[in-house]
């Protein structure tokens, strides 16, 4: 991970006037979606980039130790050998950026992941995923339940009615309360895009989330209807950048829900570079939030492994 955010007080003024030009932003994102494209020769690359990105993830109700298990061998192998050795990138140490749990099932990734010898953080959701309405000393709890057991990083979920009525002082002192609570474990807030209303409400809640101090702002729990979207996409890399601007702090970006295909992973990709630029290309500033997305980028990795052997 990036340096921590320190966070800021809370500054009503930043937000208070906050325009969105929604045409705009939708031409934008269209425009990144549809003319935006990447050479074959370099999509391999690009594939790898974004599994090097990506959270691995399983957050269902039948969740085994074994499953888990399994998951976490595949976060360390997340591509084929032999693809790897074709694209010469075998020694590289290609895995995915970490693994995201329940809470319950912490100790089982973060035993997983020792075993296999290797330093991929485990993620846990917490403070209430998905619907974020338990009491906050609850949610509190159950974060300071996931560090207990060994999630270096902490997915938390705001509580959106206080976004829909305008709480903003109460949305920051929940999200500085669960930020205390994460310790050393970076937080990653939630914001469930899809259930804010506007654009604008996207910004805002962006930005009191960056001032409470979370080290990552993203878009969705997977669990909504409307999941990561490119607009959305736009307006809270937009936020990240004027919260870098005022502060000199760095945020990651994190879309999560409905990346299912590797030509999604890849435009997601270059909205980030031309939003913020390459040093945001990195884990330590960007995630995918996916449960399976990692298939089809095999897949693709495979057909460019065989275009690339059939060109020369």
């Amino acid at each position: 991970m990036a340096a921590r955010n320190p966070g800021t007080g809370l500054e009503l003024g930043w937000i208070s006037k906050v325009h969105v030009n929604q045409p705009a932003v939708l031409r934008h994102a269209e425009r990144i979606r549809t003319r935006r494209t990447v050479k074959s020769n370099w999509q391999a690359a690009w594939l790898l980039k974004a599994v090097t990105c990506m959270d691995l993830t399983t957050l269902s109700g039948d969740d085994t130790p074994s499953n888990v298990h399994r998951m976490c061998y595949k976060a360390k192998h997340p591509i084929r050998e032999d693809l790897l050795k074709a694209m010469d990138m075998h020694d590289k140490g290609i895995t995915v950026a970490a693994v995201c749990v329940y809470p319950t099932r912490v100790t089982d990734a973060v035993n997983a992941l020792k075993a296999a010898g290797c330093n991929i953080p485990v993620a846990s959701v917490a403070a209430g995923f998905p619907s974020g309405q338990m009491p906050l000393q609850t949610r509190l709890d159950e974060i300071k339940l996931a560090v207990g057991y060994g999630a270096r990083e902490i997915d938390i979920v705001i509580n959106r009615a206080l976004v829909l009525t305008g709480q903003w002082e109460d949305l920051y002192e929940e999200i500085r309360q669960c930020h205390e609570a994460c310790g050393d474990a970076h937080m990653k807030t939630i914001l469930s895009t899809g259930e804010l209303g506007s654009l604008a409400n996207v910004y805002k809640a962006s930005m009191v989330a960056m001032m409470a101090g979370s080290d990552f702002i993203k878009t969705s729990t997977g669990k909504e209807v409307e999941n990561a979207t490119l607009p959305v996409g736009v307006i809270m890399m937009r936020a990240i950048r004027d919260f870098y601007w005022q502060t000199g702090n760095k945020v990651g970006f994190k879309p999560a829900g409905g990346i299912r295909t590797a030509k999604e992973a890849i435009t997601w990709l270059m909205l980030v570079k031309e939003e913020l630029g390459v040093e945001w290309l990195k884990p330590e500033l960007f995630r995918l939030g996916a449960s399976s997305l990692l298939e089809d980028i095999e897949k693709q990795s495979r057909h460019s492994v065989t275009w690339q052997t059939n060109s020369v």
